[in-house]
């Protein structure tokens, strides 16, 4: 297993440098120009040395190269300088000044040069690490409310197969897998928050919890966003529970079990259900980078200020390296999720071996 792990991490390398480099020239064939909301007043001259300013006078290479510069050494190094200046869990080290240089002209000390959105003239790294709390509260919650919910539903709809339990899970996963995000979440906003009054409509992002009231206050405003995530999330896990389950349940090893006098809780929930858990696995360890992803449309309907929302404003404002870092974080998550995957897959089941 420590073999096939370390294989799969080295033949990461090149597949996510083969991911970048699509998406840098599919960013670059895009349409759109990054100097088409300057005011008209600015004067041409000026408006080269802007495009100048963000690098884009520069031949694609030479961007995609300084780019991955910046991705790859320059904001690892401000990481390790914050962590162990700032960081609450590796304060103890030692200071360091990896993101920093000394001007071998003037001998000052200088930042190194990161990744700067075009919007914002700010860090990326930062904008995304300021956004990332938001949706892990709100995506990353409604992902672990919908998988300990689908998985119980999968499991009890298996052993009852046909029966009205089944039966009214089947229609509520065809509901769940139906009716998209852009029609639940406004649907919820005018049950719950305009006819009843009992939810607020718009996530405020700027709530600090600090005692029971100011919590109370941010239960409510996470109830409908979770709600609405967590019902696709429902919906498509409970499904590849229940079907796992129904091939397991009449394998002959399960009337083995029951023949040997265990009870049917220990032949359900321990030998079924660890075998089902492969399929299962897959699909919950490929939903998990969309959790960093951030849920586009949920978080605009209901103005959650995260990563989604980040991602969609820097494509309409011709963002292109805040667009590129996003999507890259998500190939890597991607890339790294499908590795533990595999990784489960042995541990779930000891039949499976990759060495």
């Amino acid at each position: 297993m420590l073999t096939f792990t370390i294989r799969r991490l080295l033949l990461s390398i090149p597949t996510l440098l083969f991911i970048s480099l699509v998406i840098f020239l599919l960013l670059q064939l895009a349409p759109g120009d990054p100097m088409a909301q300057v005011p008209l007043t600015v004067p041409p001259e000026v408006k080269q040395k802007m495009r100048e300013a963000l690098g884009l006078g520069q031949p694609i290479y030479v961007q995609y190269y300084k780019w991955l510069i910046q991705f790859f050494w320059v904001e690892p190094q401000v990481f390790i300088d914050w962590a162990t200046r700032d960081s609450f869990l590796f304060g103890w080290l030692p200071d360091t000044s990896l993101s920093t240089f000394i001007d071998p002209d003037t001998g000052a000390v200088r930042p190194v040069q990161r990744a700067i959105s075009w919007q914002t003239r700010s860090p990326i790294m930062d904008i995304v690490i300021q956004r990332m709390p938001q949706t892990l509260w709100v995506v990353g919650l409604s992902y672990i409310v919908g998988i300990l919910i689908a998985i119980p539903i999968g499991i009890y709809s298996a052993y009852r197969h046909y029966s009205l339990f089944d039966q009214a899970g089947t229609f509520v996963t065809m509901v769940g897998f139906s009716i998209p995000p852009f029609f639940t979440g406004p649907l919820l906003i005018v049950v719950f928050s305009v006819s009843l009054g009992w939810l607020p409509s718009i996530y405020d992002t700027t709530h600090v919890v600090t005692d029971w009231e100011s919590f109370k206050v941010q239960f409510m405003q996470m109830v409908m966003p979770v709600m609405v995530l967590a019902l696709q999330t429902t919906a498509q896990i409970s499904r590849y529970m229940r079907g796992a389950m129904l091939d397991n349940l009449n394998q002959d090893y399960v009337r083995t079990a029951r023949a040997k006098g265990l009870r049917e809780t220990s032949v359900v929930l321990v030998h079924v259900l660890r075998n089902s858990m492969i399929p299962v696995v897959t699909v919950i360890a490929l939903g998990m980078p969309a959790i960093f992803g951030g849920a586009i449309i949920t978080e605009n309907v209901f103005k959650v200020n995260g990563i989604g929302q980040l991602l969609l404003t820097a494509l309409f404002a011709n963002d292109l390296p805040m667009v590129m870092t996003l999507t890259f974080i998500f190939a890597i998550l991607i890339v790294l999720f499908n590795l533990i995957a595999d990784v489960l897959y042995g541990l779930l089941d000891p039949r499976i071996r990759y060495d």
